[in-house]
């Protein structure tokens, strides 16, 4: 792992919306602005710290779609979880309807993050 991608996995969150509190409303965290702070933390230029960013995404959607687990120290995890078959609603027409089984990406946060919350 190279020391830019390395130091925006230990510095910053991985997430391109990183929700969090301004005057007391909740906001999200675009990916420009996460580029620009991570540019500015590790002292690179924007486009390194973009492309970065974008390696750490790539792998973790890669393992995702293997149906690994990516574990970050002091941050969370991410793993797939199964959704099964399930009945719903149509809401235009009410129809009853059954909802395929798919699965989805869960995020669980590590201690560490909890912590700052």
């Amino acid at each position: 792992m190279s020391a830019a991608l390395r130091s925006v996995v230990e510095t910053l969150p991985v997430m391109a919306k990183v929700v969090r509190v301004s005057q007391g409303k909740y906001t999200s965290m675009n990916m420009g602005e996460l580029v620009k702070a991570v540019a500015g933390t590790t002292s690179t230029s924007e486009a390194e710290a973009k492309a970065a960013i974008a390696a750490v995404f790539e792998h973790i959607a890669g393992a995702a779609a293997k149906g690994e687990e990516v574990a970050i120290a002091g941050f969370g995890k991410f793993s797939v979880k199964d959704r099964p078959e399930r009945q719903g609603r149509n809401p235009s027409t009410g129809e009853a309807m059954t909802i395929a089984a798919s699965k989805k990406v869960a995020f669980t946060p590590a201690k560490g993050l909890k912590d700052k919350l």
